[in-house]
């Protein structure tokens, strides 16, 4: 682990208690939020399940190119794309069961209800906004690790225990077999 990651554990993250944990009006100016530092990416809770009694929550995600974010599904979560910068390769599976690729450029949404296999790839920097069932938003807090930092910092790799722990905890299951046969 890096030191950029370093939190006094005596106060905890500088952002502690920056959203209310109630339904309450509140407003984040730019940079502000609960920020998670997971692989490459930067989460950043906007909105969460405390605040809207558990109905949904905001977060965004600064994403550099690389990897294919593995094959995933959830048991209860349904997940949106809204690409604000940047562009997101989003693979699926439709209703039928079918393949499906796209790629969403700025200003491109994309969802994927609970239960359906999907997976994405960063194609360029990107910048995402996503709209999650209440709860998943602290997925990324779980499984990565809390930071103040928000700008470039070193990748955050969590081990297959925390991996586990995370995917457990929001009822997602990580698809390792599933392949994507269809064009790129």
């Amino acid at each position: 682990m890096s030191f950029e990651y370093l939190i006094d554990p005596a106060t905890g993250p500088q952002w502690q208690g920056v959203l209310p944990g109630r339904p309450a009006p509140y407003v984040l100016r730019r940079g502000e939020g609960e920020h998670a530092k997971l692989f490459g990416d930067l989460f950043t809770v906007l909105l969460s399940g405390e605040e809207t009694e558990n109905q949904f929550g905001i977060i965004t995600a600064d994403c550099p190119p690389g990897d294919v974010i593995p094959t995933h599904r959830h048991d209860a979560t349904h997940e949106t794309f809204y690409v604000l910068e940047g562009a997101v390769r989003l693979f699926f599976e439709d209703a039928d069961g079918s393949q499906q690729t796209q790629l969403l450029a700025p200003g491109d949404f994309g969802f994927v209800p609970a239960g359906y296999a999907h997976a994405y790839q960063v194609v360029e920097p990107s910048r995402m906004m996503g709209t999650l069932s209440g709860g998943f938003e602290r997925f990324f807090q779980h499984m990565g690790t809390p930071t103040d930092h928000t700008g470039a910092q070193p990748p955050f790799i969590p081990d297959f225990p925390r991996m586990q722990a995370a995917a457990q905890q929001h009822r997602m299951q990580f698809l390792p077999e599933h392949r994507w046969d269809v064009p790129e």
